[in-house]
């Protein structure tokens, strides 16, 4: 069956820049909250929300959700790692800079081609994408050194923390890939996720001790409908709807841009330290996901 998705229009660079900046100004906003509201409950609000907006989503769709396809166990394993991606993040953030965790997280296109390279047929890298994984994992390098040099290991635990989200939802888009999950539509394996974290970090949460919502107030308020309505809901919804229409590889390219705008936002708002190691090394994981999804067209 031909391929009917188009090369990107100025539709599709207009959305991929929104949603770009969208994932990157998320990390900014947890930490603008983490005073009202805990880290890991603030994870579990945006997926509870969220759960809700989809079922309600699905219902006027007529998309079902709760047919049995056999895909309740990679859907629940799906769920827990998206879970504990979201765990390491939410509470990586209270031991390293908004900046530094974004960066971090976006390692996942690299670590999750290395992932489809060896468990998915038809996923097979080439030599500019290994020539990618390589500079991703040499900025990683970089990145890591810059920060405990410059810090003194004060950001460690939290680099460390963002380094094993990416693992997690490397490992997620895997399994994906890999199952029965790979079958059904978007909105069920976003709902299997959702659902299945929303349990997770609220256990998490109070397994931990978090205080949870201490007060409600504008920017926590703010926050919480941003994480959960335009992030994990609305912008999840976008991404999809462009998979749907476009060329799939030009649009993860885009992808680097989200740590770029994290950065810049993180300095912005945050006043997070901008030094020249570390923008070098958040250019070379951005290099890394370029080359890793520009990948040479086949043929046949």
């Amino acid at each position: 069956m031909p391929d009917h998705r188009r090369a990107l229009d100025a539709t599709a660079f207009s959305v991929m820049l929104l949603l770009t900046a969208s994932w990157g100004f998320q990390q900014v906003m947890i930490k603008l909250a983490a005073g009202d509201v805990s880290l890991v409950m603030q994870a579990a609000i945006r997926s509870i929300s969220a759960t809700i907006l989809l079922l309600i989503w699905a219902r006027l769709r007529g998309t079902a959700l709760f047919s049995r396809d056999g895909t309740l166990r990679p859907g629940i394993v799906a769920g827990m790692l998206f879970g504990a991606e979201f765990i390491f993040i939410y509470a990586g953030l209270g031991h390293t800079t908004a900046s530094r965790m974004i960066v971090f997280i976006y390692l996942t296109p690299p670590l999750t081609a290395l992932g489809l390279h060896w468990l998915v047929p038809g996923e097979r890298m080439h030599a500019r994408q290994w020539l990618g994984v390589l500079v991703s994992f040499a900025g990683l390098v970089l990145a890591f050194a810059e920060g405990f040099v410059a810090s003194h290991g004060a950001t460690a635990l939290g680099d460390l923390c963002g380094v094993v989200a990416a693992v997690l939802w490397a490992s997620t888009t895997v399994l994906i890939r890999a199952s029965r999950l790979a079958r059904v539509t978007a909105s069920k394996t976003l709902f299997y996720q959702l659902a299945v974290s929303s349990i997770l970090l609220l256990l998490a949460s109070r397994l931990m001790g978090e205080p949870g919502v201490s007060r409600l107030s504008a920017i926590a308020l703010a926050s919480l409908v941003y994480q959960g309505v335009v992030v994990a809901f609305a912008s999840y919804l976008a991404w999809f709807w462009l998979l749907r229409r476009y060329l799939a590889g030009r649009l993860a390219v885009f992808s680097f841009l989200a740590p770029m705008f994290g950065v810049v936002f993180g300095v912005l708002v945050l006043s997070d330290p901008l030094r020249p190691t570390f923008v070098a090394a958040a250019l070379m994981v951005g290099t890394g996901i370029v080359l890793v999804n520009y990948s040479p067209v086949r043929s046949g």
